[in-house]
């Protein structure tokens, strides 16, 4: 697609002027400008609440100690209908945005295709069960093609992100083996696609630890896991966690 090259342009330039100029990371930490940061996030789904809504919850999340502002992009609430896109009303992701900049805190931008979050379809659109030879979350070609057109016009509508992370893909580590031979092909595809846009900041996968380069992150309650990742980073706080019938119980120390 020609109009990504100019795409990956404009996306550089917008990360230049945004809270994070220079966002970096080792096994310790993300590093922005220079600094370790340890930072606590919290997640607000824009389309959960009406834009009136919205100044009120970021400020109540920064009084809390709140220093990262997530959410995740609703795909099947921004394009209705083959190329028919809507950013208005709850789905006004710039403004939603904007409103998080003024607040003067950081952004991570979890772009699916599939975001899950007890959404329909996991965000993933109706219409796109219909269209030839698409298959879902695997190495399914018109699938790939459309979540890559999708994230074009998603980024030129809101390129001032003030974006840390981004994020791609959602757990997949987790249910890549139902795939099959797919499942492997299409994560690898996620995450390079990811890095090959040059956006300026890391791109995170969660229980993806085999990814080529983005940010792999644990969730769970096992800490064991995070001794093998690239970044001390944890999606989930689950000190507790529901277990199945005559499953073992699993015990948390105090020195995790």
């Amino acid at each position: 697609m020609p109009h990504l090259k100019l795409f990956f342009l404009l996306l550089s330039i917008f990360f230049t002027s945004s809270l994070a100029a220079n966002v970096t990371y080792d096994r310790r930490s993300l590093i922005i400008d220079g600094q370790r940061k340890l930072l606590i996030s919290a997640s607000i789904h824009y389309p959960r609440s009406v834009p009136g809504m919205w100044p009120g919850l970021v400020k109540t999340a920064k009084e809390g100690g709140i220093d990262v502002i997530e959410t995740y992009v609703f795909w099947n609430g921004h394009e209705l209908s083959p190329d028919n896109y809507y950013f208005g009303g709850r789905y006004d992701l710039l403004k939603f945005v904007k409103i998080v900049q003024q607040a003067r805190m950081y952004l991570i931008l979890r772009v699916g295709p599939f975001v899950a979050a007890e959404w329909n379809f996991g965000g993933v659109p109706v219409w796109l069960h219909y269209v030839p030879g698409t298959v879902f979350r695997t190495n399914s070609e018109p699938f790939k093609n459309l979540n890559e057109a999708q994230w074009c016009k998603l980024f030129f509508t809101v390129g001032c992100l003030s974006g840390i992370t981004k994020r791609v893909e959602n757990e997949y580590g987790d249910t890549e083996r139902i795939y099959g031979d797919g499942g492997k092909p299409y994560a690898m595809w996620a995450a390079n696609m990811a890095l090959s846009q040059n956006i300026g900041v890391p791109w995170i996968m969660c229980q993806q630890y085999d990814a080529p380069d983005p940010v792999s992150i644990f969730s769970g309650i096992n800490a064991n896991v995070l001794k093998g990742l690239q970044v001390l980073s944890v999606t989930n706080n689950g000190l507790k966690h529901g277990s199945n019938h005559g499953s073992s119980t699993y015990y948390v120390p105090s020195e995790e």
